[in-house]
């Protein structure tokens, strides 16, 4: 008999600045004692150790973009893994340019995996271990545990010249045999990724307010750094590339999801509450919504 399946937020920040008690976007699902981690922002393996996770157990990631709020921590992770005695592979699935992603974060942490070689206390090279691989929209993994389905969503549809279409960023559909969990990553509103949610248990959203973002900008001196064409750039891609709060409300209800969790929580120049977040999607949803908290459980 299955086990329920168990979904721990272990990061919640967005990025790209930090957040000093939010670890960045990370997830962790265990399904009849396997894990499954979703993105790997910054602060993934410290949030895994207090979770409890044995980090040497860890041989599947999903990302859902290649931006460093969702990847920085991989190679703390991969590395970690192998430096626990990890013998079995880990492999990281993504949009296109995972595998030369974990390529190069292979290469970044062989140079300490050498050291540890010539130690004595491992033989295994890093790159017999971890394996990088690029997957298109649809069904792209399936085990005895889990079934997973992508989207391409609109995170980068904004792009213009030589960068248009160029990189993709994806939304994902995880089906346990309990229960279906969404994960949008970084979107704006899409009929695709609502599709993909149509029905599931658990809508994890990317939450941002455009406002918000700027006034923090503002406050920590990053937007008078920036030329008129960067503050031109960063708020196309915070109006284009993200959801707003009514839009998250009018997808999950358009849906028909169960429960909406706000997360990768773009920082407010006023403080942490999100409250006044979750009462603007709730006016456009009418079921349960959970502000997400580092290392809460779902």
């Amino acid at each position: 008999m299955s086990e329920p399946s168990s979904l721990i937020i272990l990061g919640t920040s967005a990025g790209p600045s930090l957040t000093p008690h939010r670890a960045q976007t990370s997830h962790l699902l265990t399904v009849n004692d396997t894990y499954y981690v979703i993105d790997a922002g910054d602060g993934v393996a410290r949030r895994l150790a207090r979770a409890g996770a044995t980090v040497r157990d860890i041989g599947t990631i999903f990302l859902t973009h290649h931006h460093d709020d969702h990847t920085a921590g991989l190679g703390t992770l991969m590395s970690l893994a192998w430096d626990g005695h990890r013998t079995d592979p880990i492999n990281v699935y993504g949009p296109p340019r995972t595998k030369e992603l974990v390529d190069a974060t292979v290469s970044l942490c062989s140079i300490s995996a050498d050291i540890r070689i010539a130690d004595g206390g491992r033989s295994i090279p890093l790159d017999k271990m971890f394996f990088g691989h690029d997957v298109g929209v649809g069904k792209i993994f399936e085990d005895d545990n889990i079934r997973v389905f992508t989207t391409e969503n609109t995170h980068f549809s904004f792009h213009q010249g030589d960068a248009a279409g160029l990189y993709k960023s994806y939304s994902y559909r995880i089906e346990t045999p309990d229960r279906v969990i969404v994960f949008t990553g970084d979107t704006g509103f899409s009929e695709d990724v609502t599709e993909l949610a149509t029905g599931a248990d658990i809508l994890i959203t990317e939450t941002s307010s455009c406002d918000d973002r700027r006034d923090v900008m503002i406050k920590d001196g990053r937007w008078q750094a920036m030329s008129e064409a960067e503050q031109e750039g960063i708020m196309r891609q915070a109006t284009m590339g993200h959801m707003d709060l009514v839009k998250i409300g009018e997808m999950a209800t358009q849906a028909g999801i169960k429960k909406v969790v706000l997360s990768h929580l773009t920082r407010r120049a006023d403080g942490d509450d999100y409250e006044p977040w979750a009462e603007e999607v709730r006016k456009h949803y009418a079921g349960e919504v959970v502000i997400a908290e580092d290392l809460m459980e779902v």
